[in-house]
């Protein structure tokens, strides 16, 4: 059984994933707005992603004799800058996700719920995979700098690969 402790702070965190994957899927319009098809599939792929996050803590919650509850959203930006302000948006937010993920699991220890937090293992190692695919994303971006032609290989490259690490 979980805690009510550890049942809030989990269904924070849905909230959480739900949110990130609204903003993927507000930014994956705005790309698919300026003709950026590759960068589209990708953060639409990152927001499907963010909502399996959201489904897999729910599922937790309840299978643990809590109530997972689903929350009412705000409206994600509906423009960005550029694409670079978008990877950076993406690596601030994923930051911002680890430090949640890791208040949970200081929670976790605290409150002695040895199971939760042997299930917030698998977030604490999504977040390194996340923070790094952002990163590597903003490397990319700035070796492009304002050369069209590499942001044109760039967005070809993300569709070809069909996959969040391309």
């Amino acid at each position: 059984m979980v805690s009510k402790k550890v049942e809030s702070a989990l269904n924070d965190q849905v909230a959480k994933e739900a949110m990130s994957s609204q903003i993927y899927l507000a930014m994956a319009s705005w790309a698919e707005a300026q003709g950026l098809e590759g960068v589209a599939a990708f953060l639409y792929r990152h927001s499907d992603e963010e909502r399996m996050h959201t489904l897999k803590l729910m599922h937790y919650i309840n299978e643990r004799g809590g109530h997972a509850v689903v929350p009412a959203l705000a409206k994600p930006p509906k423009d960005m800058k550029d694409i670079m302000d978008v990877f950076k948006s993406i690596l601030h937010q994923e930051v911002e996700v680890t430090g949640e993920i890791n208040a949970i699991v200081d929670l976790c220890l605290k409150e002695k719920d040895y199971t939760t937090h042997n299930f917030m293992q698998w977030y604490v190692a999504e977040q390194i995979e996340e923070e790094r695919l952002a990163r590597t994303m903003l490397d990319k971006l700035n070796l492009i700098g304002s050369d069209k032609g590499g942001l044109y290989l760039f967005d070809r490259d993300l569709m070809a690969s069909g996959n969040t690490t391309a």
